[in-house]
């Protein structure tokens, strides 16, 4: 039922927010191998927050869903952080290719230090599909809000340009991985991190087109 239920979504999801009634959450990812998932806790309910205040959404409480569950299936869009190692089992490899292929959509955001290992498991997910460098005018950049210039960077990091991936089945971004920006970051409250307000809308800007990415795929007219 919860697949049919998704596919159904997926299928419709070209509607407006202010036409779609139906409530949804935005999802953290849990995953194995001592990574910490569960950073940056007041980043994924203040990007909510934001969808609702800016887009018209009418998203629930942010919830939080193994990659390995059935439960995956219930969000459109998953945010995925963390600082190091990740590890998925068989299991899950298959479950999350199921469900990004099937109209999910996974963000995954570098914290810093988690590279390396989450390219290592997305290669196991999709080892027909290669992390591929996202052009600026892709419409992940244009949806509410322009990026011209690609993503914001929030925190230095190694000091390298900010850079987004994606990964593509027949067209579509399943996936799309913020690297070297920090976007996560951007989105906490500003006590966290003490972040200037630019630098925090702008994050939060691009986590909403994100976001309105994941439901609809197509840019929004412009306010």
């Amino acid at each position: 039922m919860r697949i049919l239920t998704f596919i159904l979504f997926a299928l419709f999801s070209s509607f407006s927010f202010a036409q779609n009634q139906s409530s949804y959450a935005l999802a953290v990812l849990q995953y194995k191998g001592g990574g910490d998932w569960y950073a940056n806790p007041t980043a994924v309910p203040n990007l909510t927050q934001f969808c609702r205040d800016n887009l018209g959404m009418n998203l629930g409480e942010t919830e939080y869903v193994e990659v390995g569950s059935p439960t995956l299936f219930d969000y459109p869009f998953v945010h995925m952080t963390g600082h190091g190692n990740v590890v998925f089992s068989s299991s899950d490899i298959e479950n999350l290719r199921a469900y990004l292929l099937g109209g999910g959509f996974l963000h995954i955001d570098d914290n810093y230090g988690m590279d390396a290992f989450v390219r290592t498991q997305l290669q196991r997910v999709f080892p027909e599909n290669e992390l591929v460098e996202v052009p600026f005018d892709h419409p992940i950049y244009h949806q509410r809000y322009d990026f011209n210039q690609g993503l914001p960077k929030v925190h230095a990091h190694d000091d390298n340009s900010p850079q987004g991936f994606g990964i593509f089945h027949e067209g579509r971004m399943v996936l799309f991985y913020s690297y070297e920006s920090d976007l996560g970051d951007g989105w906490e409250d500003e006590s966290v991190h003490g972040d200037p307000t630019e630098v925090r809308m702008k994050a939060l800007q691009m986590g909403a087109n994100l976001v309105q990415y994941a439901f609809t795929g197509e840019p929004d007219p412009k306010p």
